[in-house]
């Protein structure tokens, strides 16, 4: 395994978050990593993701959004979250100068990933992965929370659960076919948004997120400028 460090850096009109740099010795890409809205970069999720990521020499920066830093309950605004994107993907550039940069993250993170670049903040950014792209609330299907996908201008890769309750696949199949060579949509058969599956499914969660880690690096690969 190669490093790991803890990390802060500045948040416009919101103070300093903590970051976590994880990169392994060959590492080819970074990912910026962005947490889900109901927990921060140290959950096992976020942990787990990281290291599979770095056996498959993907270096990540995994950070906080500042109401997570601040320990407050509610997600800060979406102008908040994505300048807080922008200023981790800024860090990372840094942190590991000359790997091809990649962003994205789990859920709600992955989501304000693509609005910052749907704003032009993320420009440096090749591409972005959805590590479970939160399409609606659970129950209340609708196409909304994509409609900013199509002013993103990099390739971006879907990493979908037929279970997760956040993105019916008969909403997202479309989405992904109408956004054309720009969209990869790689379905898990079995797993929820949390990529937990059923024992039936015949794989352990574990051989899940290896494989999360597997389909990401074949992905960035193909997407080399």
């Amino acid at each position: 395994m190669g490093k790991q460090e803890e990390m802060r850096f500045g948040v416009e009109n919101a103070g300093e978050v903590s970051a976590i740099f994880q990169q392994p010795r060959e590492a080819q890409f970074m990912l910026v990593l962005a947490h889900g809205a109901g927990a921060g970069m140290r959950h096992p999720f976020m942990e787990a993701v990281a290291d599979e990521l770095e056996r498959v020499a993907i270096a990540t920066l995994r950070y906080q959004f500042p109401y997570i830093q601040q320990r407050r309950r509610v997600p800060d605004s979406p102008a908040a979250l994505t300048t807080t994107v922008a200023a981790a993907v800024q860090a990372a550039a840094k942190a590991a100068p000359g790997l091809p940069l990649l962003a994205g993250g789990k859920s709600m993170g992955g989501r304000m990933t693509s609005t910052a670049a749907a704003q032009g903040q993320i420009n440096d950014v090749r591409g972005i992965v959805f590590f479970g792209f939160p399409l609606h609330p659970p129950k209340k299907p609708g196409t909304k929370r994509a409609e900013h996908l199509k002013k993103v201008s990099v390739p971006m890769l879907f990493l979908q659960g037929t279970r997760d309750e956040l993105a019916d696949l008969n909403l997202l199949r479309p989405i992904c076919a109408e956004l054309g060579v720009r969209a990869t949509l790689h379905v898990i058969d079995g797993a929820d948004h949390s990529f937990q599956v059923l024992k039936k499914s015949g794989q352990t969660d574990a051989e899940v997120l290896r494989g999360l880690a597997e389909t990401t690096v074949k992905w960035a690969e193909k997407i080399q400028p």
